[in-house]
C-alpha cells in the first residue's frame, strides 16, 4: 500500500511517502526549487518520493491532501461578511485568486497529478484530511507513545487555531478546539509584523531576541489584548488586529496602545523596545501554553503529551512544559508547521481511512528526520567537479579528523553527509559547524558566514551521553525542539558591569565554556546526537571530543539569510563559495577554501530575498 501525502499553496509546500505505513522519503519543496517556503504545488518532492521509494506515480494507492479548501474558503466567505463592509479591498484581492485556483482546488491537484500519470483517475484515489487532524496525525502516529493527548496550535487551518485530539493505538480524534480569528500563532505572529519581521518565517527571530529584553509589555497585552482563561482557552480583541479584514497584521489601535507604528526593518533599527515587546510575546506564549498543557492532563488523565502546528516550533516553550513536569514524555514533530501536515494527511488515510494498526510501539518513527535525498559518493565526486570545484577523497576515519581538527582550529565547517532533514531544522546532515567553545564565534557565523542579525542564537549538538554533565536536561532532545539551561557548574560568574548590561550590548559577553552556544538568559537550544540514527555525526562529535574535551559543538543549517537549507552537492559547493565558510565536508571529499578558483565566488548572497 502506497500512500502520497502533500501539502501545498499555502506555504511549506512538501511531499511525503508511506509504504503499508512506514515513511519512505519526505522534503520539502523549496529544498528543490531553491525558493524559501515555496507553496508551489510540490512537483519536485513528489518526484523525489517516488524515486526514493523506487515506484512510479501509477503505483499510488491513494493521495492525501492535508486540509480541505472548500472548509477554508467557507472561513473567507463568513469573515468578510462578519467585518462588511471594512475590508473590501482585501476580499477584492483574495476572490479571485479563490475562485481561480482554490476553489476548483480538486480539478488543480488532478490535473498536477496527471504530469505524472497521465491515465490514472487521480479523482477516485484523491482524499482531503483536515488540517489540524493531519498535524494532530503527524505528531501521534509517529511518536514512542501507544496512547498520549495531541496539542495542536497554529495560525488557522479551516477553522481550527489551537486543538486537543487524544490519540489511542491507530485512532486519534480531536475532541477540543478554539477557532479562527482567536489564535496564538496568529498573536505571535501580529507581533513578528510589528516587530518588523516577516510573517510566517520571522518568528524564530522574536523567540531568539526575546531574551535581550524585559517582559514590561505583558500585563498590557492581557489587559487589553487577550481574555485568558485558567485552562488555557483564550479570546482575542479584534479591534487590535487586521489580519481578518485587511492586509497587514495590526491596527492602528495596536500601533497606539505599544507606541507607534510597526518597525521598518529598512530604515529602523532594533531598540530595546522592541527586545521587550519580543520578550512580553514570548511570556504570553509560555503562559497560554502552560496553562493548556496543565488543563489537558488535569481533564485526560494522559501521561504523555505529542505537540504539533507551528506554534510547537517555539522550543522555549516547549522546555518550558517539559521542566512544568504534568505530562512524564513529550514528542514534538520535527517538521511541526505546514510541510509536516503532508505526512499527517498520508498517516491519517493509512490509520484512520483504512483502519491499519500502528505494529509495535516504543519507538520514534521519524528516523532522526533524515527522509530527503541522499547521494553516493561516485555522483558526489561527478558533481563537485562540474561545479568545478577542487577537492581530496579521505577514507571515512580520515574525513573526521580532518573535520574535527578544522573545527579545533576555529574554523566553520560546512557538512553535507546522508539523507537531507524534513522539516525546519539542520540537524547534521545539511549543517554549518564551529567549535562553540569560541566566544567569537556567534558574532563571526551570524555576519560573515550566515549574513544574518547578529543577535541570532546558535543550537548545541550535543552527544547523547554528555548532555546532562553541560545542561538541564537528561532526556532525548533528537529534534533541537526543547531548550534548557547550562549547567551552573559550566556558567561563568558574571561581572557587576557585566550583570548591568541591557538589550544587544549583553550579547558579547560570554556566559559559560561554550559561550557561543549559550544564550544571554543561559539557555540553548538543545539537539541530542544518537549512534543509531546519524552514525557518522556523532563520530564527527566524538573525536572533537576525543581532541577538545569538549562534547559539543555549533550546529546550523547549511545555508545563508533567505536561502532555503542547500538539497545537493551543487548547493553547498555555492553556499560555501558564496559565504565565509573555510572548510567543507561532502561524503568523503574534504575541500579547503583557498584551494578553491577565486572565480568561482560570486554575489550569492543577493541570489536570495531577505526573510
Amino acid at each position: 500500500m502506497l500512500i502520497l501525502g502533500i501539502s501545498a499553496l499555502y506555504h511549506d509546500s512538501a511531499a511525503v511517502i508511506l509504504r503499508d505505513g512506514e515513511i519512505i522519503a519526505a522534503a520539502q519543496e523549496e529544498r528543490f526549487s531553491r525558493k524559501k517556503h515555496d507553496a508551489g504545488f510540490p512537483r519536485h518532492a513528489i518526484a523525489y518520493c517516488l524515486e526514493e521509494a523506487g515506484v512510479r506515480a501509477e503505483d499510488v494507492d491513494y493521495v492525501s491532501f492535508y486540509d480541505k479548501p472548500f472548509l477554508k474558503f467557507e472561513r473567507l466567505l463568513e469573515t468578510y461578511v462578519a467585518f462588511a463592509p471594512r475590508g473590501f479591498s482585501s476580499f477584492r484581492t483574495a476572490l479571485p485568486v479563490w475562485l481561480r485556483e482554490k476553489l476548483y482546488f480538486k480539478d488543480l491537484l488532478c490535473k498536477e497529478l496527471k504530469k505524472f500519470a497521465p491515465d490514472v483517475a487521480w479523482e477516485k484515489r484523491l482524499r482531503f484530511s483536515e488540517h489540524h487532524l493531519s498535524h494532530a496525525a503527524s505528531a501521534f502516529f509517529p511518536s514512542p507513545f501507544a496512547e498520549a493527548a495531541v496539542l495542536t496550535m497554529d495560525g488557522v487551518g479551516e477553522w481550527a487555531t489551537t486543538s486537543l485530539a487524544i490519540g489511542r493505538g491507530n485512532q486519534l480524534e480531536v475532541v477540543k478546539e478554539i477557532h479562527f480569528p482567536h489564535s496564538l500563532g496568529l498573536l505571535y505572529s501580529a507581533f513578528t509584523y510589528y516587530t518588523g519581521f516577516k510573517v510566517n518565517s520571522g518568528e524564530y527571530k522574536v523567540m531568539g531576541l526575546a531574551p535581550y529584553g524585559e517582559p514590561k509589555y505583558a500585563q498590557t497585552i492581557f489587559d487589553h489584548i487577550i481574555d485568558l482563561k485558567p485552562d488555557g482557552s483564550f479570546r482575542l480583541d479584534q479591534s487590535y488586529f487586521d489580519y481578518c479584514a485587511g492586509l497587514t497584521m495590526t491596527s492602528e489601535k495596536f500601533h497606539k496602545l505599544f507606541g507607534g507604528p510597526p518597525r521598518s526593518p529598512d530604515h529602523q533599527l532594533l531598540t530595546q523596545h522592541h527586545m521587550d515587546l519580543a520578550a512580553s510575546v514570548q511570556f504570553v506564549t509560555e503562559e497560554i501554553v502552560l496553562r493548556l498543557t496543565r488543563a489537558i492532563r488535569h481533564e485526560t488523565g494522559m501521561r504523555n503529551l505529542c505537540l504539533a502546528g507551528g506554534v510547537a516550533l517555539n522550543c522555549v516553550a516547549n522546555g518550558k512544559v517539559l521542566r512544568d513536569g504534568h505530562f512524564e514524555q513529550i514528542w514534538v514533530q520535527p517538521a511541526s508547521g505546514d510541510a509536516g501536515g503532508a505526512l499527517g494527511a498520508a498517516l491519517a488515510i493509512h490509520h484512520l481511512h483504512l483502519n491499519h494498526d500502528r505494529g509495535s510501539v516504543g519507538q520514534d518513527k521519524m528516523q532522526g528526520a533524515y527522509l530527503g535525498p541522499c547521494f553516493a559518493q561516485a555522483d558526489i565526486e561527478q558533481r563537485l567537479r562540474k561545479a568545478g570545484a577542487v577537492f581530496e577523497v579521505l577514507k571515512d576515519d580520515e574525513l573526521i579528523e580532518a573535520s574535527a581538527t578544522a573545527m579545533a582550529e576555529g574554523k566553520a565547517l560546512g557538512w553535507f553527509q546522508g539523507r537531507m532533514e524534513f522539516g525546519p531544522r539542520a540537524l547534521g546532515a545539511r549543517s554549518i559547524l564551529a567549535d562553540a567553545r569560541s566566544p567569537a564565534m556567534q558574532s563571526i557565523l551570524n555576519l560573515k558566514v550566515k549574513f544574518r542579525e547578529s543577535f541570532r542564537p546558535f543550537a548545541p549538538s550535543v552527544l547523547r551521553s554528555d548532555v546532562a554533565e553541560w545542561f538541564e536536561l537528561d532526556s532525548d532532545s533528537p529534534y533541537m525542539l526543547m531548550v534548557a539551561d547550562v549547567v551552573k557548574g559550566r556558567r561563568r560568574s558574571m561581572t557587576q558591569a557585566e550583570n548591568a548590561l541591557f538589550g544587544i550590548d549583553k550579547l558579547n559577553v560570554p556566559r559559560s565554556e561554550i559561550p557561543a552556544v549559550t544564550h544571554v538568559d543561559y539557555s540553548a537550544r538543545i539537539q541530542t546526537v544518537h549512534p543509531d540514527t546519524n552514525p557518522r555525526y556523532h563520530e564527527l562529535i566524538s573525536a572533537f571530543k576525543r581532541r577538545t574535551g569538549c562534547p559539543v559543538i555549533i550546529n546550523t543549517s547549511f545555508n545563508v539569510r533567505g536561502e532555503p537549507i542547500v538539497c545537493t552537492p551543487e548547493d553547498a559547493f555555492r553556499c560555501f563559495m558564496g559565504s565565509n565558510i573555510e572548510t567543507l565536508a561532502v561524503g568523503n571529499c574534504f575541500l579547503h577554501k583557498e584551494n578553491q578558483d577565486p572565480a568561482l565566488a560570486s554575489d550569492y548572497l543577493s541570489a536570495f530575498e531577505p526573510d
